[in-house]
């Protein structure tokens, strides 16, 4: 039973909360995972397609993805009853698919221009924005003690250092792809920055107690109205852009399934987000520059040719980075931060009415919303066919990429990506039933 508006609630127990804490780290390390393998595809700017097809392309895998993942997981009826709970969220999910969108198009210029491996490290700044926010808005490492905040600064300074190093690494000889470093350096920082403000609604969905499949399928409808603005307006309109989908039509299925694939690294990042915060589980995602290094190095060969120094700051920088990243993640929040954190969902809580008592046990892992929502209906199952449809339909006529790879590599790479989807994916549903 719910209690009344302003009813103390008991902080979890700190077994419960280690509990919590494993698992939103298992779902920030299958974020990581995913969302480097994501990126691969955008790849395809090197053989001339333009940013803004790519990304546009990736939106529509992620819009089919954001609607098909949340109707398997928890069913339709779950989804628009938690939204009609919490119809303030709506905004704020659009917003953060507004910036999400402009960000990977940011991206796809920074591959162009300065290559995936040293792109990803660069855009990862977004940890430093998202600790930020998480201190500034959310209360995270409010009350936390000396060691907590020695590892997260620890880690920021790790992050920052790292990235400076990539950077510089860019201009040595044989380390830039293209005339223009500088803007592909700017084109990654500028994604990091959007990106680490785009957890703020994530932050703020989470301690309102919505659950992460409402909140990424409302997201998208941000992103795909954004991206199809964007791609419309520098492509110069209808036409122009119809000719060029046309034209890029044997690679359309790799870019919608790099969509696909990121929307199931971002719901993991959703769970880390949501179970330890964004100033946490944001920089153990970002492991992804690992996975972005392991695919730009290893199947697309980008550290050939490069001589020793520039190898040596692009490996330095990586391992300083994720070295900073983990050195955040594993910095449990103990019982005086996780009272900070309540005050927060308490502040929620008072200014959108919502009940306290709810926000916490979906703190906790448990569903209030699943115990009112209607049993699965018969569209959940059309709209999983649809979506089958669409693959089936794109991989007509696709072509493999006219770029070298080593198709090897990709299925040692593929092989424990997929362990962790499954791994994580288990223990999500055992531990919170996707809540």
């Amino acid at each position: 039973m719910a209690l009344k508006q302003g009813t103390q609630v008991q902080i979890p127990a700190k077994n419960t909360a280690r509990s919590l804490h494993a698992l939103g780290v298992l779902c920030g390390l299958a974020a990581g995972a995913w969302l480097g393998a994501a990126e691969a595809p955008t790849k395809l700017v090197s053989v001339g397609l333009s940013p803004f097809l790519i990304s546009l392309a990736m939106v529509a895998g992620v819009f089919v993805a954001r609607w098909t993942l949340p109707t398997m997981m928890k069913g339709t009826s779950y989804i628009l009853l938690d939204l009609k709970e919490k119809p303030h969220l709506i905004v704020w999910a659009i917003l953060a698919g507004a910036l999400w969108a402009v960000a990977n198009t940011l991206t796809v210029f920074a591959i162009r221009d300065v290559g995936l491996s040293i792109a990803f490290p660069l855009w990862n700044t977004n940890s430093l924005v998202g600790v930020f926010w998480g201190w500034f808005f959310f209360r995270e490492l409010r009350g936390a003690d000396w060691k907590g905040v020695l590892k997260v600064v620890g880690g920021a300074l790790g992050i920052v250092a790292g990235a400076t190093l990539l950077g510089y690494a860019s201009a040595q000889e044989g380390g830039a792809t293209s005339p223009h470093v500088t803007a592909g350096i700017f084109a990654a920082l500028g994604a990091g920055l959007l990106w680490g403000t785009m957890y703020i609604p994530y932050r703020k969905a989470y301690l309102s107690g919505m659950n992460p499949v409402s909140f990424i399928t409302v997201f998208t409808v941000g992103e795909l109205l954004t991206m199809t603005s964007l791609a419309l307006v520098f492509s110069g309109g209808i036409g122009p852009l119809h000719e060029e989908l046309a034209r890029a039509r044997p690679a359309l299925f790799w870019l919608f399934l790099g969509g696909f694939c990121w929307v199931l690294g971002d719901l993991f990042q959703q769970y880390a987000a949501k179970y330890i915060g964004i100033g946490r589980g944001i920089p153990l995602s970002n492991t992804n520059q690992l996975w972005g290094l392991a695919w730009g190095a290893l199947v697309f060969g980008e550290l050939a040719g490069r001589g020793s120094s520039a190898k040596g700051l692009i490996i330095g920088g990586s391992v300083l980075m994720i070295a900073g990243a983990l050195g955040i993640s594993v910095s449990v929040a103990e019982t005086r931060e996780r009272a900070s954190w309540q005050e927060a969902m308490e502040s929620e809580s008072r200014r959108y009415g919502l009940r306290i008592a709810d926000l916490m046990a979906a703190q906790a892992g448990d569903d209030p919303i699943g115990q009112k929502a209607s049993p699965r209906r018969a569209w959940d199952g059309l709209i999983v066919l649809a979506a089958l449809g669409v693959f089936v339909w794109l991989a007509d006529g696709t072509e493999r990429p006219p770029i070298r790879m080593d198709l090897g590599w990709v299925a040692i790479l593929l092989l424990p990506t997929l362990l962790l989807l499954c791994g994580c994916a288990w223990l999500l549903w055992k531990r919170t039933r996707f809540s």
